[in-house]
C-alpha cells in the first residue's frame, strides 16, 4: 500500500511548481486558477520571488498548498490508500483524498494563513527545534517551565518543536540544553504554531471550515491531532480545527500508516523534509 505525504510550510523555495506548471496541463490549470481565487499573482511570487517574499505566512502556506494538490494532480489515475500532511500539509492531503476541492482548500487555507499572521502580530511568541532528547523528558520540562511553552511539533523520534511565549520557550531550551539536548534553537518563524497562543485563529477559521463542504474521502486520511485515519467529514471538521492549538503528532502517523499497511511513502510538494522524517521513525525499512 502507498501513503502518500503532504509538507507544511518551510518547504517552500524561489521556482517551486514551475517544472510542473511548464511540463503538466492540469497542474497549470490549477496554478492558474489559484491566482484568480487568492486576487493576486502567486504564481509570480513562486516562480520567482525572493525567499523573503515566499516567507510571509500569507504567501508560504497557499504556495505549498498548491505546489503539493499540483503535484498530485500530475499523476495518472491518482487512487491514494491513504494520506496524511504535516500541519499545512493535512489541508493537501484532504484535497488529494477527495476530501475536498481544490477551490475550498485554497481558501481555507489562505483564511488560516492570514488568522495565523494576525493571531501572532497579536502577540509575540516563537518555537524552537529540540534535538537530541526524549520527547517525555521534553513534555515534562514544558510542564515544569512557568509561562506557555508546549510541544508543538513531534516530528521523528529526538526531534521535538516547542512552542509559546518567547521568554518562556528561551527558558525552556536553557533547562533542555542543561539536560543533554544536542541542539535547542529559536526556529526563524512568526509565532507559537499549534500552542494555545492560535486560539484566537482557531475561533476565526471556525467559520470558514463550517461552511466549507467537506465530503467522505476515497481513502483514510492520518490527521495530525491524534495520528488516526479519518473518514467522517464532522470528524475531519472537528479534528482540522483543534490541529491549529495542538500538537502534530507526525512521528505516531508515520508509525501508523505503516502499521496499517503502508509499504511504501511518496511525498508530494516541494522539497524532501517528510521523507527524512520518515526514514527516523522507521529506520530498519
Amino acid at each position: 500500500m502507498t501513503a502518500y505525504v503532504f509538507p507544511g510550510q518551510g518547504a517552500q523555495f524561489t521556482g517551486m511548481g514551475k517544472d510542473l506548471y511548464d511540463a503538466s496541463p492540469k497542474a497549470k490549470e490549477l496554478i492558474d486558477s489559484a491566482c484568480d481565487i487568492l486576487g493576486f499573482d502567486i504564481r509570480s511570487i513562486m516562480f520567482s520571488g525572493s525567499a523573503d517574499d515566499l516567507k510571509q505566512t500569507r504567501v508560504t502556506q497557499p504556495a505549498v498548498f498548491i505546489h503539493s494538490v499540483a503535484a498530485a494532480a500530475t499523476i495518472d489515475d491518482f487512487r491514494p490508500d491513504m494520506t496524511a500532511g504535516h500541519s499545512l500539509g493535512e489541508f493537501s492531503a484532504l484535497v488529494a483524498a477527495g476530501a475536498m476541492s481544490f477551490e475550498d482548500g485554497l481558501r481555507l487555507v489562505y483564511a488560516r494563513a492570514m488568522a495565523m499572521q494576525k493571531a501572532c502580530e497579536a502577540r509575540p511568541s516563537t518555537m524552537a527545534a529540540i534535538i537530541g532528547l526524549p520527547d517525555e523528558l521534553v513534555e515534562k520540562v514544558c510542564a515544569e517551565t512557568d509561562g506557555i511553552v508546549v510541544p508543538a511539533n513531534y516530528n521523528c523520534p529526538g526531534q521535538l518543536v516547542i512552542s509559546g511565549e518567547i521568554e518562556t520557550v528561551d527558558k525552556a531550551c536553557a533547562t533542555l540544553k542543561d539536560a543533554g539536548a544536542k541542539r535547542a534553537l529559536r526556529l526563524a518563524v512568526g509565532g507559537a504554531f499549534h500552542s494555545p497562543l492560535m486560539e484566537p485563529a482557531r475561533v476565526e477559521l471556525a467559520e470558514a471550515i463550517g461552511r466549507t463542504e467537506i465530503k467522505v474521502p476515497v481513502c483514510p486520511v492520518y490527521q495530525n491531532v491524534d495520528a488516526q485515519p479519518s473518514t467522517d467529514p464532522v470528524v475531519i471538521k472537528d479534528k482540522l480545527l483543534r490541529q491549529l492549538i495542538s500538537p502534530v503528532r507526525w512521528t505516531q502517523t508515520v508509525l501508523n500508516m505503516h502499521r496499517d499497511g503502508a509499504t511504501e511513502f511518496v511525498e508530494l510538494g516541494p522539497g524532501a523534509v517528510l521523507q527524512g522524517l520518515i526514514k527516523k521513525c522507521l529506520p530498519n525499512k
